[in-house]
Order: C-alpha cells, then sequence, then structure tokens
C-alpha cells in the first residue's frame, strides 16, 4: 500500500461514526494478531524442520545475546 491508499483509509475512516471506528479498531486488531500467530506458527515449523535437519547448533542464552547484539 502506497501512502496515498493509506491517506485514502484514514480519510474514509474519519468518515465513520465514533461507534464505526471503534469495531474497525477491533476488527484490525483481531486480524493483526491472527496474522502474528500464522507468523509465529512458521516460524516455530521452519525451526522444528531445521532441528530435524540438524542445521541447528546448541548455543547458551549469553553466546545468543552476542550474536544478536554484533
Amino acid at each position: 500500500m502506497n501512502a496515498d491508499q493509506f491517506g485514502q483509509v484514514l480519510e474514509a475512516a474519519d468518515q465513520l461514526t465514533l461507534e464505526e471506528q471503534e469495531m474497525l479498531m477491533d476488527i484490525l486488531r483481531r486480524r493483526i494478531i491472527e496474522r502474528r500467530r500464522k507468523e509465529i506458527a512458521q516460524d516455530i515449523l521452519e525451526a522444528r524442520h531445521a532441528f530435524e535437519q540438524n542445521n541447528v547448533c546448541p548455543a547458551t542464552p549469553d553466546e545468543l545475546m552476542r550474536e544478536i547484539l554484533s
């Protein structure tokens, strides 16, 4: 979505009543939660597959933090 489309969506939302805007927020919030759940589930599947293929190596929490922060 480009900036123009995003602006149009915001303008359309401004035309809604306060109650409709609240309903829209609730719907969007639920959709975002569901989308994140699906992403997490996909990450888990990929991690399991990597583990099953022995494509992972054990690491301590300190080692992981050093890698993340580097």
